[in-house]
């Protein structure tokens, strides 16, 4: 049996009035990275670049804030984790406006640069600040409070954001965070606070060498997913050397990282079995999420053809769902064994994946929405129990690091999700095309029968003549079969997700049992 015994300090606030503090800035920068997808078109429009251009606003995002989250406990203990954080939201609600304001692509991107490094930071210090706000029978359920933030703002930033852009402008998305930050530093400057070990700190200069190396694999790597289907991956040479780089640079930065006398990351950590086991777990969960919540709203939009605003819609009961079962799960965390919670929550994942696994092109806008809400509710399944138990087994000292590299490691499988099923949406259109193919010979009598019953339609809507017709009938089938063989594809991914949630629940197992008493937690 190991035992990491709690220091007895206790913030002066309310715990809750932090939660609710630390809450808004997590909620806010968790919502920008949605928000914003949303609205790219229009982005690229204003400030007259391509779409592929306009996709460096998302990828300029993601890499400063990738670099940013593990190295935000030295930051914490270096300036105090209260004044970092103040920080990060200041500089966070500046760079917001900055990007509404942006008058050219140029500015956006770095605008967009500073504002996830601002906002890189928010979710483990918050985590952190949370956590240690709370005696650890609490911490279930003020898991659930911030998991609100979470789970729940990446289900409302495609619909929020659709209905800024669609009635206001773009810019609004960016422009939503500046009140919302304002009354995050007002409640944090009230109520958040340092405990003494933070305070006392003394980490010592920063790793620069080890900073310098994240930078480079961290940066490489989620350029490579974002530009590698764009690419033709293996394919382009430039991919390539990125992989090379990443992967280089990723073996020189765990040597630094294991050899230095004090790094920036604290890799010993990994030697906690339910830390390793939950960051691996919240990894593949992340892959899971993100990748549902990238496919739905395409699907919606590029074969049922639907606007940004309406699929969001259709996809936001998501929402109900988590909400639901945050409103439940923090108190069934105190109470009961997590790991039931946790496995439950990637079955009925699994469950809500295949259910989408049999959507076809005859679907209604609300034909799904009991699998859209059922996974919601499996998302806080997962979520609140798997963070508690993951880090319920460290001290306080522990937990800046290790929220840090949590939130990193979410936040890479969501990146390597989003990566995969757009890849092999893509690539499997191809192959279900041509195997649809190979049952349309010329000498099918069914086919044969379609192209009549198509060109008496076409003539005598267009009164056009018999080779026009005949064409017409051609390139209607043609595009019925690329419909299909996308769907297909569609398919493909969503019975994929299923298998990742599935193959998780032996990982489960592993886990030790986490349980609170007293302010020292056990792991049996």
């Amino acid at each position: 049996m190991a035992a990491a015994s709690v220091q007895e300090w206790r913030p002066s606030a309310n715990p809750w009035l932090i939660a609710v503090s630390v809450m808004l800035a997590t909620f806010m920068e968790v919502l920008d990275t949605s928000i914003a997808a949303v609205a790219l078109p229009y982005i690229a429009g204003s400030v007259s670049a391509t779409n592929d251009e306009a996709t460096w606003v998302l990828t300029s995002y993601l890499v400063s804030n990738a670099i940013v989250l593990p190295a935000s406990s030295w930051f914490g203990l270096r300036f105090g984790r209260k004044r970092f954080l103040l920080t990060c939201i200041v500089i966070f609600t500046a760079a917001s406006f900055l990007c509404g304001a942006a008058p050219t692509l140029g500015i956006l991107l770095l605008a967009r640069a500073i504002q996830g490094a601002g906002g890189g930071a928010l979710q483990p210090i918050s985590q952190a600040i949370l956590l240690e706000s709370f005696p650890p029978q609490k911490r279930g359920l003020a898991m659930a409070v911030y998991g609100l933030g979470v789970v729940v703002a990446p289900v409302l930033g495609p619909t929020f954001g659709g209905w800024l852009t669609d009635h206001y402008s773009w810019r609004w998305s960016f422009y939503i965070n500046i009140p919302i930050g304002i009354l995050a530093i007002f409640m944090i400057l009230r109520n958040v606070e340092d405990p003494p070990y933070v305070r006392n700190a003394k980490p010592g200069r920063i790793d620069g060498w080890g900073l310098g190396l994240l930078a480079v694999w961290l940066g490489c790597f989620q350029i490579v997913l974002d530009k590698g289907q764009e690419a033709d991956w293996l394919g382009s040479p430039w991919i390539l050397w990125a992989i090379f780089l990443a992967i280089a640079s990723f073996i020189a930065f765990l040597t630094r990282e294991l050899r230095a006398p004090k790094p920036l990351v604290d890799l010993h950590i990994f030697k906690n079995r339910n830390f390793a086991l939950g960051c691996l777990l919240i990894t593949l969960f992340g892959a899971a999420i993100y990748g549902l919540i990238t496919l739905l709203p395409l699907f919606y939009q590029e074969l049922m053809g639907y606007t940004a605003l309406n699929a969001g819609i259709i996809v936001s009961p998501r929402g109900i769902g988590a909400i639901c079962a945050m409103a439940i799960i923090g108190v069934l965390t105190a109470r009961m064994d997590t790991r039931w919670l946790i496995a439950s929550g990637f079955f009925l994942f699994g469950i809500c994946s295949l259910w989408f696994g049999e959507l076809t092109l005859a679907v209604g806008p609300w034909s799904y929405i009991w699998a859209i809400i059922i996974s919601g509710f499996a998302s806080g399944m997962v979520f609140v129990p798997l963070s508690t138990t993951a880090m319920g087994t460290l001290s306080q000292q522990q937990l800046g690091n290790a929220a840090g590299l949590y939130n990193l490691l979410r936040n890479v499988g969501g990146s390597i999700g989003i990566a995969v099923v757009n890849t092999i949406v893509a690539r499997h259109e191809q192959i279900h095309r041509n195997e649809l193919v190979h049952s349309l010979a010329p000498e099918n009598p069914l086919l044969q029968r379609r192209i009549a019953t198509l060109e008496g339609v076409v003539s005598h809507t267009n009164a056009s003549g018999p080779v026009i017709s005949h064409n017409s009938a051609i390139a209607l089938i043609d595009h019925s079969l690329s419909a299909q063989a996308r769907l297909w594809s569609y398919i493909d991914d969503f019975r994929y997700l299923a298998l990742i949630c599935f193959g998780s629940l032996p990982l489960v197992l592993l886990l030790k049992k986490a349980k609170a008493r007293r302010g020292v937690v056990h792991a049996d």
